[in-house]
């Protein structure tokens, strides 16, 4: 007997809706086959399956049964297969039916007495299903109120495999699962950390305000425990809330790769990624014979920083450089191209010379100029174009450190960004997707019109530290953004000189 069941598999984070056939022959010996391009995890399931269905309390067939995953050129991976295929060989043997089978789309991974356990993609895999009409999923309990997130359809959490055949057989009532999505932001929402907790550093924080009104990337150079990781880990704490659309598409990349934690149904505040400079260029761009998402796509709407920067292989510093421009990550294999989005804030840190001391107050530099140049030029120029703020960052003095004087806090400088964001999604018509950052060269022409005194200051600084014609746009950006927090509708000179002032790698290497 002929079963028919639908359910999804994923490439790479985007869902891929699948029919599962499973044939139960009336005769030959018991010999299950799966086809379809499946990958070892699914292969495996039907040693799965059989326990899950005899520990069950059903009867295992004693015939030859085949199971068929369409379309058969799409690759499947993962267990999520495994109660679909055992469902199926249920309804093969004629131990069940259900009218309404065919609406739904279920997925799950079995345990060997069994249990639904939980399987990675669920957010992806129903806005899949709601995408192509289906109206019901069944889905590991666990997995229930993530998927639940997607309101287009109803969420059936089932805990075993005999709970999920009562209830498609219309003997166990289930209730659909119902998430909350305002309560889940409003618990969700909130940081430990705050800037207040920064002693001194008034400039920094102003640039990092600057970096966070217009989504800018910066770079933080100064001695070591001058405060640079304190000040980067802060700086999600003034960037505006995520959107519905912006959690939806961060939480399923989490999702697609296991790192939703448990009970988190969502996303509700801003990814903060920070791998260690041995980490490898596949680990940051993504990649693997099954493409998955690196730490670009990890850091999506949210902030990448990438601590002792100079100290990342150059050839893995090199390959950021791309997404930085586009705003996603094109993996390319012999078959396939999967693109992963990877729109960040990128924050860089480093030392200003080996020893880390070159231009302190509080101790001398051992460096010779020659390598001081030298690990300078370990940073390229080209990348350093794409880095919008390259900003100082001196040791904090004793006095500063010992202060008990009230220092700016994050609600301060957050009033500040999301003024500054609402005037750029008036000016756009885009809403919060679109920042100064990310202006077209037409739209930087039409907005960025400058005044006779900052056209000479840009052409003096264009001249003196002979600055490529992307940063001459990244400095008339980053004045736009200043221009945008004094709530001035022109970019004026002094918009341009503190714009300027801004760049200091560009006199450095």
């Amino acid at each position: 007997m002929l079963a028919r069941l639908h359910s999804v598999t994923l490439e790479g984070i985007e869902g891929v809706l699948c029919e599962v056939e499973v044939d139960v022959a009336r005769r030959g010996f018991e010999k299950p086959i799966i086809v379809g391009l499946p990958d070892a995890a699914v292969k495996e399931s039907a040693e799965r399956v059989r326990s899950a269905i005899v520990n069950s309390g059903y009867s295992y067939p004693k015939t030859q049964w085949i199971v068929n995953l369409a379309p058969a050129d799409v690759k499947k991976a993962g267990p999520a297969f495994d109660l679909p295929i055992a469902l199926g060989t249920l309804i093969g043997q004629g131990l069940f039916s259900g009218p309404a089978i065919k609406d739904y789309v279920i997925v799950g991974e079995l345990a060997l007495d069994g249990r639904v356990r939980p399987v990675n993609g669920v957010l992806s895999m129903a806005m899949t299903a709601a995408a192509n009409g289906y109206a019901r999923m069944i889905v590991p309990l666990e997995n229930a109120q993530e998927a639940a997130v997607v309101q287009d359809i109803e969420v059936f959490g089932v805990g075993t495999l005999a709970q999920a055949a009562g209830f498609l057989a219309e003997q166990l009532p289930l209730d659909p699962t119902v998430t909350d999505i305002d309560e889940l932001f409003s618990e969700a929402s909130h940081y430990s950390i705050d800037f207040a907790d920064v002693k001194g550093q008034e400039s920094v924080k102003r640039a990092l305000t600057v970096a966070a009104a217009g989504a800018h990337n910066i770079m933080m150079i100064g001695p070591p425990g001058a405060g640079k990781t304190m000040l980067a880990q802060r700086l999600a704490t003034i960037l505006p809330g995520l959107s519905l659309a912006e959690s939806l598409e961060t939480t399923r990349i989490y999702s697609a790769v296991g790192l939703l934690k448990k009970d988190q149904a969502l996303m509700a505040i801003r990814p903060v990624r920070a791998p260690h400079h041995s980490a490898s260029g596949p680990a940051l761009i993504g990649g693997g014979s099954s493409p998955r998402p690196g730490e670009l796509s990890l850091a999506h709407y949210g902030i990448l920083f990438l601590d002792e920067f100079v100290e990342f292989p150059r050839h893995v510093l090199e390959m950021i450089r791309q997404p930085l421009e586009d705003g996603h990550v094109v993996v390319s294999r012999t078959k396939k191209t999967i693109r992963f989005p990877a729109q960040f804030m990128l924050v860089a840190a480093m030392n200003p010379c080996p020893c880390g001391y070159f231009g302190s107050s509080l101790r001398n530099c051992k460096c010779t100029p020659g390598q001081i140049a030298r690990y300078l030029a370990k940073v390229s120029g080209p990348l350093v174009d794409r880095i919008d703020i390259h900003i100082d960052v001196p040791a904090v003095a004793f006095g500063k450190l010992r202060s008990t004087a009230r220092q700016t806090d994050s609600a301060t400088l957050l009033e500040r960004v999301v003024a500054a964001r609402e005037i750029q999604a008036r000016r756009f018509g885009d809403g919060a997707s679109m920042t100064n950052a990310y202006m077209t060269h037409r739209q930087l022409e039409r907005f960025c019109r400058l005044d006779t005194a900052g056209e000479m200051l840009l052409k003096h600084a264009m001249t003196e530290l002979g600055l490529s014609a992307r940063a001459h746009d990244k400095i008339c950006k980053v004045a736009r953004t200043i221009a945008d927090l004094a709530g001035s509708e022109d970019v004026q000179s002094e918009h341009v000189s503190e714009a300027i002032g801004y760049r200091r790698l560009d006199r450095k290497l």
